[in-house]
């Protein structure tokens, strides 16, 4: 191996490395949800009804976890097409992650958030804000062991 293959190597080495530690390892991708929701509760609003799942493990464990949302309004229907913004957030620490989960709708009022990257142990939120056809706001909470 020439001296070129050898930094070309160390720097592959290095950005796949810190890849892995800045959260880009496996992720939960096509996660399996659990029937039974961990939480069922109402927005800040009362304008939406939320049940929480996660994936691979309920509760959720440290690491890169996905979260599925069931979003209903207060008589039920499913609620397609809300724009949602998470961020996680660690109240006693006074710190995020530092990944943002990203958010695809699945339909029949179903959103999964991936890269939801809970790295040490502790209590967690999940700070999520809704807009469409409504605007509210929910905090799911989880206590990673």
């Amino acid at each position: 191996m020439n001296d070129a293959m050898r930094s070309n190597a160390k720097w592959i080495f290095v950005v796949a490395f810190a890849g892995f530690a800045c959260g880009g390892g496996a992720r939960p991708e096509n996660a399996s949800f659990p029937e039974t929701p961990l939480a069922t509760f109402s927005s800040e609003a009362d304008r939406l009804v939320i049940e929480v799942r996660t994936a691979p493990d309920q509760p959720p464990e440290r690491g890169v976890d996905a979260v599925q949302l069931v979003v209903k309004d207060s008589s039920g229907t499913p609620q397609d097409g809300l724009q949602i913004v998470a961020a996680l957030w660690m109240p006693a620490m006074g710190h995020g992650s530092s990944v943002d989960p990203t958010v695809t709708a699945r339909g029949k009022g179903t959103y999964v958030l991936d890269n939801v990257y809970l790295y040490m142990p502790g209590h967690w939120e999940l700070r999520t804000s809704f807009s469409g056809s409504v605007t509210d706001r929910a905090t799911p909470a989880f206590d990673v062991p």
